[in-house]
């Protein structure tokens, strides 16, 4: 049974995001950051420091926003089937890897001249080096980009990145807690890369199978089903070490290719929206403004080398596509918000202070991650929304050059 308190908290956690977001959308701007500082403002960092009574990442939260990646990384998948993905794979391999050549080696090179260690660096290149799906793909929805030419890279991008960081991840994770174990490192990609092969084949084959455990004539029977096709293999896949918003990417484009894709979208759209908000409030509620002070120099350092890497990367990767300058802009901007797999990589250094990092390394790296990912969230979303103002300034310099 729950604690007396929990619905409570529960209850207040909604009434925040309601309140904030109907801030922003009178201020017209993107919700995302005020969801974000509404998590701050009212976690136990905050409040907590100030009053008795403070929210907490209760177990509902952190699944909550677990729920909020699959079904943001869900409506994803739905907008990008897999005869999609196939045509594109010459330019989405060619834009995925100069983003990760550019991004990653820079996070890296910064990481070691703070450090002075590989696995040090190894943890900042990652969290510099990926993008946030969950957040990009919030925007892109809200700003009505999804459907625009520029929509094409920044997807294809991210699929790559995801792609990425599933093997990032089980290697970062050996090496961090396993202790340098490289045979347990390849046998977990070999999990890894196994289940995302099992994924592709379902969504290349599995069409007929989604067509028919979808066909129902009730709205609540499609609702149930959806996620209970969803939710599962996100959960199986996060369990084997994979990413949980790879797996139900990779759903949402199975069921792309169904006839019930459009009245998916329109009933989910609103439990993707609850539970989305419940992600970024999340972010806040977990993040320590006092751990920013000690690292601001760190912080201020990566954002003023990194943002101009992923602007730089992804305008090329718009151009690989064929986009004129404005439309590259926009992936270039797009690109640049960091988001859940950044905090993720944030925690495995916590997990591994005073082991395999020693000397504050550990702790260091974890207010860095945690600092990087809000400032970028925010300064992500903010270039995102203000698109037209960089374009007029930025386009015809680079159409002149």
């Amino acid at each position: 049974m729950a604690s007396e308190t929990a619905l409570l908290e529960i209850g207040l956690l909604f009434a925040a995001v309601a309140t904030v977001g109907a801030v922003a959308r009178r201020v017209r701007q993107s919700v995302i950051p005020f969801y974000i500082a509404a998590g701050i403002a009212l976690g136990p960092y905050v409040t907590g420091r100030l009053a008795p009574f403070s929210l907490t990442e209760t177990e509902f939260v952190a699944v909550g926003a677990e729920l909020g990646i699959v079904l943001l990384l869900l409506f994803l998948g739905l907008e990008f089937n897999l005869s999609r993905l196939a045509a594109d794979r010459d330019r989405i391999g060619k834009a995925g890897t100069l983003d990760l050549f550019v991004n990653f080696g820079v996070g890296f090179a910064l990481g070691y001249l703070l450090f002075g260690a590989v696995l040090p660096a190894f943890l900042v290149a990652g969290a510099v080096y990926i993008s946030s799906s969950a957040i990009i793909s919030k925007s892109l929805i809200d700003l009505g980009w999804i459907a625009n030419d520029e929509a094409g890279p920044m997807l294809g991008i991210l699929v790559y990145e995801d792609l990425v960081i599933a093997v990032y991840l089980v290697v970062a994770s050996t090496l961090v807690l396993g202790g340098g174990d490289l045979e347990s490192a390849a046998q977990s990609m070999a999990v890894a890369v196994g289940f995302i092969l099992a994924l592709l084949v379902l969504v290349a084959k599995g069409t007929p199978l989604f067509q028919r455990l979808l066909s129902t004539d009730s709205r609540e029977s499609l609702v149930l089903r959806a996620v209970g096709i969803t939710v599962p293999v996100a959960g199986l896949a996060l369990y084997l070490g994979v990413s949980e918003a790879v797996a139900a990417f990779f759903v949402g484009m199975a069921v792309s290719s169904t006839d019930h894709v459009h009245d998916i979208e329109g009933l989910l759209e609103p439990l993707r929206d609850v539970f989305a908000a419940v992600f970024f409030f999340w972010i806040g509620l977990v993040t320590d403004p006092l751990l920013f002070v000690d690292v601001a120099g760190l912080i201020l350092a990566a954002v003023v080398v990194t943002t101009p890497t992923k602007l730089l990367s992804g305008y090329l990767g718009g151009r690989v596509y064929g986009l004129d300058a404005r439309r590259s802009t926009r992936v270039g901007l797009g690109m640049t918000t960091r988001g859940e797999f950044s905090l993720i990589i944030a925690s495995l250094a916590l997990s591994g202070a005073g082991t395999t990092l020693t000397g504050g390394v550990g702790e260091t790296i974890y207010a860095f991650a945690v600092g990087y990912v809000l400032v970028m969230s925010v300064l992500g979303t903010t270039l995102m929304q203000f698109s037209g103002a960089v374009e007029r300034v930025v386009v015809p310099r680079l159409e002149r050059g």
